[in-house]
């Protein structure tokens, strides 16, 4: 899904679309083609609107990434569910296919994400909570003992941005809306939702200026 303004990262996003932002040099839809392709993904469809021809100018027939790309393109801003809705032609003739926001990096594996998914309609991939603060702790007496900067916090989980869906999914969908907060808590009501949880994963999301600068510092302690 990579048809957002990316608002909060303006002034980068008035020219440039905000999954070919570049982490390490390397735009993040590029990354996530990449990451998909070493677990066997050789076909990606792009929802695409916003500045969507330097995206096709960019990726092409996705090709010279190792896949075939395709893509639907949004007149108008669709939200999450409403993006999915628009490519049911694509989609509706697989048992089930993944899903993923456009400005996710991450090296999770999706094989039991898609070994979940059978006997629900979908499942979502979860990762730890990451504390926006640092923690201090103390002892009895309330003396501080240590300073933690921005831990994870494993009793808390999140929705990763990654899901992988059943061709089941297309009815409870609706034009215009956004899948988290329309269609995945109707199919929660129901039990109709899987999770998979990711506890030693690199995760993270491309929302706001400082993820750029952290996760390229991330990126580059990871190779070393």
């Amino acid at each position: 899904m990579a048809g957002g303004f990316g608002k909060r990262l303006k002034p980068i996003t008035d020219t440039t679309p905000k999954p070919l932002i570049e982490i390490c040099g390397k735009p993040i839809l590029v990354r996530q083609i990449e990451w998909l392709r070493s677990h066997g993904v050789e076909d990606v469809i792009l929802c695409i609107g916003f500045l969507k021809e330097k995206i096709i100018e960019y990726l092409g027939n996705g090709r010279k990434f190792g896949v075939r790309v395709g893509y639907v393109v949004e007149d108008e801003p669709l939200g999450t569910g409403g993006a999915i809705l628009n490519a049911e032609h694509l989609l509706r003739g697989d048992k089930h296919f993944l899903v993923l926001n456009g400005d996710i990096l991450t090296d999770l594996d999706p094989k039991p994400l898609i070994n979940s998914v059978e006997g629900y309609v979908g499942a979502l991939a979860l990762v730890p909570l990451r504390s926006p603060y640092g923690i201090i702790n103390t002892d009895e007496r309330d003396v501080v003992t240590s300073f933690v900067e921005k831990p994870i916090l494993y009793t808390y989980w999140i929705n990763a941005g990654i899901y992988c869906l059943s061709a089941e999914i297309f009815p409870y969908l609706k034009e215009k809306s956004n899948i988290e907060t329309t269609t995945f808590p109707e199919l929660a009501a129901k039990g109709l939702l899987k999770a998979v949880r990711y506890k030693d994963c690199f995760w993270r999301s491309i929302d706001v200026h400082k993820d750029i600068e952290e996760a390229e510092r991330e990126l580059t302690a990871k190779r070393c």
